[in-house]
């Protein structure tokens, strides 16, 4: 697991144990998430980036960090930034049955069903704020 800032990493030691489950030299894009009472709590996320040994495990057991992944950018040292999204999306999904990947990690699911993203866009009483787009021309 590596985060954006120096040392993020320690914060979070559910997600770096469970880091231990995939194949050297995979790296995966994805959002650190933390829930409360059935909602995102960015709040507590943002407290947790400031502890670090004790402080954090005891952290990680009262509010728990879940990694939702949204894609694959590197499987077993084999960039995959290039394939083709299909291809790339079934490397993914691949990877999370293969190797039995469970909580703390979660797979964020696809779409291309308009009804779908419609509903998505109405959770935002859990604290959804937006949806990814990749696959179209402006995307990275």
């Amino acid at each position: 697991m590596r985060g954006r800032r120096r040392g993020e990493e320690a914060s979070f030691p559910e997600i770096r144990s469970g880091s231990r489950q995939l194949p050297d030299a995979t790296a995966l894009d994805g959002e650190l998430i933390v829930w409360e009472s059935g909602r995102l709590a960015f709040e507590r996320l943002q407290g947790r980036l400031q502890r670090r040994g004790a402080g954090a495990a005891h952290l990680a057991a009262e509010w728990p960090a879940h990694f939702v992944a949204f894609d694959l950018l590197r499987l077993a040292g084999t960039t995959t930034t290039a394939w083709p999204y299909r291809q790339r999306r079934a490397a993914f999904e691949d990877l999370y049955t293969e190797h039995k990947l469970t909580t703390p990690r979660a797979l964020c699911p696809p779409t291309t069903v308009a009804d779908t993203v419609s509903e998505w866009l109405s959770w935002t009483a859990v604290g959804l704020e937006g949806i990814s787009w990749t696959g179209f021309v402006a995307a990275r």
